[in-house]
C-alpha cells in the first residue's frame, strides 16, 4: 500500500502543507491548506493511493528555515519522477545559494543549455516539493518575478527572506 503522510504548518506566508512518501522524502509541498492543490502538483501516475494526517520529519525543517536557519532546507530528501533533463535541473535548484537568485536564462547555462531557457521554466513550473527544491530562487531573464505556483507574494517574501530583508510587521 502506497500511503502518504499530509502535515499543514502555520508559517509568516501563510499555510505550509507537506505530503511525504513513507520513507519520509517530500513528494509535493506549498503554500496552501488545500491537500487538493498539494496532490496536484504530482503527475496522476505519482499520486499516493492512501494520505493520512500526521507528522512530518520535514515539518521541523520549515520551522527551522523561518526562524532564520536558511540552509535546513537544503538536506531534506525529496522524491521526484521526471526527465533526466528534469531530475538534473531540480538538483540544481538546490544548490542555488540564498539571496543570490539566477535568472532563467543563467538557470539554463548551469543545466548545459544557455539557450534552453523556456525548458529551464518549465522545469520550475513543474516541481512539486516548493520550498526545498527552491524554485521560488529563479526569476524571469529581466529580473523581475515571474510565475510562482503558490503566487508572487510569497515568492517575493521568500527572497526578501533570504536577501536579509526585514519582514514588514
Amino acid at each position: 500500500m502506497n500511503t502518504a503522510t499530509i502535515q499543514t504548518l502555520d508559517t509568516p506566508d501563510g499555510a505550509f502543507t507537506i505530503l511525504t512518501d513513507e520513507r519520509g522524502h517530500v513528494l509535493a509541498s506549498g503554500w496552501t491548506a488545500d491537500r487538493n492543490a498539494i496532490l496536484a502538483r504530482l503527475a496522476e501516475h505519482s499520486r499516493p493511493e492512501a494520505v493520512t494526517e500526521g507528522e512530518t520529519e520535514a515539518a521541523a525543517a520549515v520551522a527551522a528555515y523561518y526562524d532564520g536557519d536558511l540552509s535546513a532546507i537544503d538536506h531534506v530528501a525529496v522524491s521526484q519522477h521526471g526527465t533526466p533533463m528534469q531530475l538534473a535541473g531540480w538538483q540544481a535548484l538546490r544548490r542555488i545559494t540564498p539571496g543570490r537568485p539566477l535568472t532563467y536564462r543563467e538557470f539554463a547555462a548551469e543545466l548545459g543549455s544557455p539557450g534552453a531557457v523556456r525548458a529551464a521554466a518549465s522545469i520550475c513550473a513543474r516541481n512539486a516539493p516548493a520550498l526545498f527544491v527552491p524554485c521560488h530562487r529563479v526569476l524571469r531573464t529581466d529580473g523581475t518575478l515571474g510565475g510562482f505556483a503558490w503566487g508572487l507574494e510569497v515568492k517575493r517574501q521568500l527572497l526578501d527572506r533570504e536577501a536579509g530583508v526585514p519582514a514588514l510587521a
